[in-house]
């Protein structure tokens, strides 16, 4: 009797658990694609699982290219899905909810690529499904930017979702709120969206997951008590599982559109103004593997970039075909270069086909295709060059003049000679003044003229260096390893910049070496000092010394006019240290909390102590600036991640001064209470996996610093930004006149992209330090008319304008840290 009552007790409690189950939502569906895992299969399998399932709805983050691929190798299963996905109403069964043509991290790359991962995406989906609606974004990564908002809504998405409760290895998003917010992003877009709630915990035992990836019975409790009357879970599973519905018969599953258009309580959303560090998320900053790729990723990047606006250009000044086939190729190619996989997964793949030498070789294409439009391979001196400038902001700056090793004359278009110096390897730079968004056109011819030799930098008394241009003074000891002892800004107060009362040196590189179990600094040995170049153009300086018996190499170029101190360093590794907290080499587990690479203070870093009081740290993100509000950087768990990213960079400012570090890769930086701003350069050993992320050569990167008065926007920051990305360019050219396509009234707004389209010219507007007053923008040419247009060329209103000196004007409202689109209707020059 007494084990029948037992065994009713079990039926009842297994009988109650799935009725509770079955109550609550759950999202559903599939990530993945042909780059990172579909099996040649697996379209069949989600067609029949649907077929067998007629309650279940799935939810799509699905590479838009793999659709060509099973067109031809499941062209039943292919012609079946496109059948099963044309349902796009709020009843529908299938919801595409990240079209992202490489299903990029978004934070890892430049606001235009964010742009281009939708546009591309979305065009690719269509051309396979033309009835898809992208109503909502999610992503089973973490996947997300502060910026997001105003980019979906311009696209058309109404909804977001910030969960991604399955797979948290790269990180999450911060836990806040109830079944709804109003996701605020930086230029106060608001955005319906589906939060981490505020009572969605992290699972225990695992470094992967919140409680949301189950609908477990805690996580639903929880949630209710919070006052969340409709709880959803989610989990989208990689394509090639073969599990169909996630839950079984134990949810109610649902598209987010349905949920969040039908069900979710959308009354008592609450506004949440997220922040970049909202969004938890950590790599294994520093290992050379992801070091390299984010560095081939940045420089096909800003490539791209440049090339596609000067090709813009060309096309109205010079009548050039617009190479739309071309820059496609370039376009795709980089987007696929930025999936997230080549950043957590760098190793998977197999030999000669990682996702190492995908980004190689897609990067490559990217460089290759940019340098063909710009004309940038031609191996002879030309009697006339063009310098490009493909910023809003008119420049003067020193160039190099490629295939030159003598000495020449160089005369702007009005006959009148430039400056001009020979390099230390014989290559002549000169002078250049360009006009914004457009170039300038020089002559060039031999001379025999021999420049004058410039007075050296002096050696002081005491051993150390001294440095100057007209906007700085140094002092570096090669006695502390070649640091800087001191950098004095003349033109703000002969501010000096450097903490001399601080242990750590200016420009140091310190790691923790942990098969030594000891602190390494490049100022533990002397080093040798060389100036390597010092003439009317720039000072450069050489320093080789040692770290741990490692040799290294840095160079501080300071460039005559120019506010920003270039720097760059390479470390010639014998054999492969061992550089972060301690080793994992036999005591690694997935789900364990705490993991050597979490934590950046122990790993290689290059110092910068900054004689700067009360410091507050500002960094930027895509289309975004972000006020920090961490007390510090450090973290050493999974759990407890913080947001360390740079990006372009970060910049620490404290009573009327400030200096920002600039980065020529995505990284992570440091700084703190007790601790100087810093540059991770180098993590090696165990990480995510298990996998040995090891040191198999020299590792390079180049950074640079800008002191500055005020914050970063008064400085000039973002300016300089675009400066470091957007360098001046020197191409061909049979001569010609001067030319400036744009000019913009406030030069602290941007134009980040111009594009043909037929007869007209899209042009990209963003305004990351400007105020929020209407602004004028002067077109060198002659427009139908100029229309405001959204992302996805929905047409919002027509601009007012006015011709005046041949120049057409137009005004714009764009609040900070706003993105405009303008479409110049039958363009003509």
């Amino acid at each position: 009797m007494k084990l029948k009552r037992f065994c009713l007790a079990v039926l009842l409690t297994v009988a109650a658990q799935e009725s509770f189950a079955q109550e609550h939502y759950f999202i559903d569906g599939y990530h993945g694609g042909v780059y990172g895992h579909y099996p040649t299969w697996y379209t069949q399998f989600m067609t029949s699982q649907l077929k067998a399932h007629p309650y279940w709805k799935i939810n799509l983050e699905i590479e838009p290219e793999t659709w060509d691929v099973v067109k031809v190798r499941e062209p039943e299963a292919y012609a079946e899905f496109k059948k099963l996905i044309a349902d796009q109403s709020d009843a529908g069964r299938i919801e595409y909810v990240s079209p992202a043509y490489g299903q990029s991290y978004l934070y890892t790359g430049s606001g235009e690529s964010m742009i281009r991962q939708f546009s591309y995406g979305m065009r690719k989906v269509r051309e396979h499904f033309p009835e898809a609606v992208f109503t909502t974004y999610s992503s089973e990564e973490p996947c997300f930017t502060g910026a997001l908002p105003q980019v979906l809504l311009s696209f058309g998405f109404k909804y977001a979702s910030l969960k991604n409760p399955n797979t948290c290895w790269g990180g999450y998003t911060r836990a806040f709120g109830g079944e709804l917010v109003q996701w605020q992003g930086p230029d106060g877009s608001r955005l319906l969206t589906v939060p981490r709630y505020s009572s969605e915990a992290l699972e225990a035992n695992s470094t992967w997951q919140t409680t949301a990836w189950n609908n477990g019975r805690e996580y639903i409790q929880t949630a209710l008590a919070a006052g969340i009357k409709n709880p959803v879970g989610m989990c989208l599973q990689d394509a090639g599982w073969r599990n169909g519905p996630w839950l079984k018969e134990k949810a109610r599953y649902e598209t987010w559109r349905n949920y969040i258009g039908r069900i979710a309580d959308k009354q008592n959303a609450k506004v949440w103004k997220l922040s970049q560090e909202d969004i938890q998320v950590s790599l294994v900053w520093g290992a050379q593997v992801l070091q390299r790729i984010a560095q081939q990723v940045r420089a096909a990047e800003n490539k791209l970039a440049a090339t596609e606006k000067y090709a813009a250009i060309s096309t109205l000044y010079d009548g050039s075909a617009w190479p739309q086939q071309a820059l496609d190729t370039a376009w795709k190619s980089l987007l696929l270069a930025q999936h997230h996989d080549c950043w957590i997964v760098p190793y998977n793949g197999r030999k000669g086909d990682t996702w190492i030498d995908k980004v190689k070789r897609w990067t490559d294409k990217t460089l290759a295709v940019s340098d063909s439009i710009l004309q940038q391979d031609g191996g002879r001196a030309e009697k006339y060059v063009r310098v490009l400038n493909t910023t809003a902001l008119p420049r003067e700056e020193w160039v190099v003049l490629p295939h030159h090793k003598n000495m020449m004359k160089v005369m702007d278009a009005n006959g009148k000679q430039v400056a001009a110096c020979l390099q230390a390897d014989g290559t002549m730079m000169f002078k250049a003044r360009v006009p914004a968004m457009g170039f300038s056109v020089y002559r060039v011819r031999e001379t025999a003229a021999v420049e004058a030799p410039a007075k050296p930098a002096a050696r002081l008394f005491n051993g150390r260096y001294r440095l100057e241009t007209d906007l700085y003074q140094i002092e570096i000891d090669p006695a502390r390893g070649g640091v800087i002892t001191s950098l004095v800004a003349k033109r703000m107060g002969r501010k000096e910049m450097v903490d001399a009362k601080n242990a750590r040196g200016f420009n140091e590189l310190r790691g923790y070496f942990y098969n030594e179990s000891a602190w390494r600094s490049s100022m533990d040995t002397a080093a040798a000092v060389r100036i390597a170049e010092d003439n009317k153009a720039r000072v450069v300086v050489e320093i080789k010394g040692f770290i741990a018996g490692h040799p290294f190499t840095q160079l501080v170029t300071l460039t005559h006019g120019q506010r920003r101190i270039d720097m760059q360093v390479k470390i010639d590794w014998q054999g492969n240290p061992g550089i972060g907290a301690y080793s994992q080499a036999e005591h690694y587990r997935a789900e364990a909390y705490r993991k050597a690479f979490y934590n950046d203070s122990f790993k290689l870093q290059v110092l910068f102590p900054l004689n700067l009081p009360q410091q507050q740290l500002s960094k930027d993100a895509p289309y975004d600036v972000t006020e920090s509000r961490l007390d510090n950087t450090f973290f050493n768990s999974w759990d407890s991640i913080k947001n360390n990213v740079i990006l372009h960079w970060v910049d620490v400012t404290g009573g009327n001064a400030g200096l920002a570090l600039l980065s020529d890769h995505t990284t992570s930086y440091v700084h703190g209470k007790g601790h100087p701003l810093g540059l991770t350069l180098q993590y090696a050993g165990r990480a995510l996996w298990g996998r040995n992320y090891d040191i198999d050569g020299p590792t390079e990167v180049k950074y640079a610093i800008v002191p500055h008065n005020g914050k970063w926007d008064a400085g000039g920051i973002a300016n300089e930004e675009t400066k470091w990305c957007e360098p001046l360019t020197v191409a061909p050219s049979t001569g010609g006149n001067d030319f400036s396509l744009f000019q913009l009234q406030d030069e602290r707004w941007q134009i980040p992209a111009l594009v043909m389209d037929g007869n007209d010219l899209l042009v990209r507007l963003y305004n990351p330090s400007g105020d929020h007053h209407t602004q004028e923008i002067y077109f060198n040419g002659k427009a139908g008319k100029a229309v405001l247009e959204r992302l996805d060329g929905q047409v919002l209103e027509t601009l007012q304008t006015r011709q005046a000196s041949g120049k057409t004007v137009i005004r714009l409202f764009m609040p900070r840290f706003g993105i405009r689109t303008i479409r110049l209707k039958n363009v003509t020059i």
